[in-house]
């Protein structure tokens, strides 16, 4: 067991970086506003200097994941959130639907499909936090709507050998926490979409939307019953508008964060691209692995090691004491942790999510020292201790 000081004495090392947020997610080691000096502020996107730009982020992101040569690479607004919008809105109707929720954006994607969208063959699949659903009864003979890593409940789907080659739906896939972190399988999926802000810690608002030939093959042979807002059509007279994934967005891009996320990606090279990041997040986990294993009062909120993510890794406290107490007051122990680490600058949101339970959530992507980590548990130690001897009896 980890012995628990009782808050007289300060753990000796601290984070280098206290940045544990989960998105945006910490800048990459190293990281200086000097890297982006070569970034063309001022400059039209439509320029050639800008279509370069935006061509190289999208050359170094099929490079780095992996992505296979007749899959297509867009950039797009709204930032995960909008891709996968643009997806659902653009893809959705043709045939049923399983919508598999575990966590909160799940949930949120089931909202737009039953009370937006309002598609009646819709099938939902839910577990509470901390589990996954029973993969196997997934009917892919209907589109499936699916997140690869729960952001918010640090739980993953441990492979795509659950989706079958020959599905005959479409495998519509949120990966926004678990691009360039963990191995996707991109021939089971159609649409992958994620974040710049996420594992390899770029700027928000930006998207990424990256489909198969099948999506191309839908999109160009079915049209949704309902309007669509300009800032989501991916066809025009029924063909595919190309140029969103050759680097002509939609809309207006940063160009500084178009440079901040080439010079991620180009760091992400440096240190062994996928391989080195995924690593990385893997290094990181398992301190967090270790560190739990011996600490009585903390266990991962993920049932089991196989679902347990690398990125988004979110903690439960299980220690009797507290457990024994009511929700609220449970709720209200909980929140004691994070604000006694952010007062010392130890550490930076790391609360649970709000529709969560009450819990903490570590980011542990590969922009994350393993060192800071290491740092960071044994400070969970102190915060722990600290609370509890003030709880009132």
């Amino acid at each position: 067991m980890t012995s628990l000081n009782l808050g007289d004495t300060l753990p000796a090392v601290r984070p280098a970086n206290p940045n544990f947020s989960s998105g945006p997610c910490a800048k990459r080691p190293g990281y200086s506003l000097q890297n982006l000096n070569d970034a063309p502020l001022g400059r039209s996107h439509r320029a050639k200097v800008g279509k370069a730009k935006l061509k190289l982020a999208i050359d170094l992101t099929r490079e780095i994941l992996g992505v296979p040569a007749d899959y297509l690479i867009g950039i797009v607004p709204g930032s995960d959130t909008g891709a996968v919008e643009m997806a659902l809105w653009s893809l959705l109707g043709a045939r049923g639907v399983d919508m598999l929720a575990w966590e909160s954006f799940g949930e949120g994607w089931v909202t737009d499909v039953v009370k937006q969208l309002k598609l009646k063959d819709a099938r939902i699949l839910k577990s509470a936090y901390g589990e996954l659903p029973d993969l196997k009864s997934v009917n892919f003979d209907n589109d499936v709507v699916f997140t690869w890593n729960g952001t918010t409940s640090g739980v993953k789907v441990p492979n795509g050998d659950w989706i079958p080659a020959d599905r005959k739906g479409l495998a519509i896939c949120d990966a926004t926490s678990a691009a360039f972190a963990q191995r996707l399988d991109w021939r089971k999926l159609d649409v992958v979409t994620y974040s710049w802000q996420k594992v390899l810690g770029g700027e928000a608002a930006h998207g990424m939307l990256i489909i198969s030939p099948r999506a191309v093959e839908r999109l160009e042979t079915y049209a949704p019953a309902w309007p669509l807002p300009k800032i989501f059509r991916l066809t025009n007279n029924g063909k595919l508008i190309k140029g969103i994934f050759e680097g002509e967005t939609i809309n207006t891009p940063s160009m500084l964060c178009v440079e901040d996320y080439i010079d991620a990606l180009q760091w992400a090279k440096s240190i062994g691209g996928l391989e080195g990041l995924i690593a990385r997040a893997d290094g990181n986990l398992k301190v967090f692995a270790d560190w739990a294993a011996k600490t009585a009062w903390v266990d991962f909120l993920a049932s089991s090691e196989a679902i347990r993510s690398n990125t988004s890794v979110c903690l439960k406290i299980v220690d009797p004491a507290i457990a024994a107490l009511s929700a609220d007051a449970q709720a209200a122990f909980v929140k004691q942790l994070p604000a006694l680490l952010e007062k010392e600058k130890i550490a930076f949101d790391i609360d649970g999510y709000r529709d969560a339970p009450a819990g903490l959530r570590v980011w542990c992507g590969a922009t994350v020292e393993k060192s800071d980590v290491a740092a960071l548990t044994q400070w969970l130690d102190w915060a722990f201790a600290k609370a509890k001897a003030e709880l009132k009896p």
